[in-house]
């Protein structure tokens, strides 16, 4: 809950920055615009420059969602990493391979969305991918490293096992709930179509369905 509240905190602020960079930025083309205004016509001027900063804003809003998204899945990787390479029971291995390859199948298409939704540069782009792809490896490396002296049962290790592991969830649950979520629930294109409202909250249920199905096995 904690962690939930903190991502609320950090997303709100983070928006807000990005919004008032953009705003200071954007003095001289709102000048530019006034003059404009003087030569043509109010209402086609006002008209474009609103779609601007609806689009800039939307932009805006894209690029803090992916970087507080890949913040909790980089958390949530390094933690599954340590654990798998530190474990030596198969008993133990086998589901956290199946749970890791569900979680980064899908963490890896939603985030994947949402960068390119951003619009970062390229190099941005390769940054994020290669922090993505590289966590998990580098938790495992870890595990494997502390091996000889991790005991997965001891007090320490659960600690901070579930400190990150609850962080995570936090901001996980937040992000799907309200930035994913809410956002495609209350677009007016699904709130405009009965069927679609319809296949999608059960396309919800279903697989929060499949991941509980999940731990059945890890």
């Amino acid at each position: 809950m904690i962690s939930a509240m903190a991502t609320l905190m950090v997303d709100t602020y983070a928006t807000s920055y990005y919004k008032n960079k953009s705003a200071k930025n954007g003095v001289v083309a709102q000048s530019g615009d006034e003059e404009l205004v003087n030569v043509h016509s109010h209402g086609h001027v006002h008209g474009s420059t609103s779609m601007i900063g609806d689009s800039d804003s939307e932009l805006l809003r894209y690029r803090v969602i992916s970087q507080v998204l890949e913040l909790g899945i980089i958390v949530h990787s390094v933690i599954i990493g340590i654990a798998l390479g530190a474990s030596e029971s198969p008993k133990t291995i086998r589901p956290l391979v199946a749970a890791l390859t569900f979680h980064q199948f899908f963490e890896g298409m939603g985030l994947g969305g949402c960068i390119a939704q951003a619009k970062f540069k390229t190099r941005a782009v390769a940054i994020m991918t290669l922090f993505f792809s590289l966590t998990t490896p580098i938790g495992i490396g870890i595990g494997l490293g502390i091996t000889n002296s991790y005991d997965e049962n001891s007090p320490t290790a659960l600690i901070v096992e579930g400190v990150f592991n609850s962080a995570s969830a936090g901001i996980l649950i937040y992000m799907a709930l309200v930035d994913f979520l809410a956002a495609d629930f209350m677009h007016p294109r699904m709130q405009g179509n009965g069927k679609l409202q319809l296949g999608a909250n059960i396309s919800v249920l279903l697989g929060a369905g499949l991941m509980s199905l999940l731990a059945k096995w890890a």
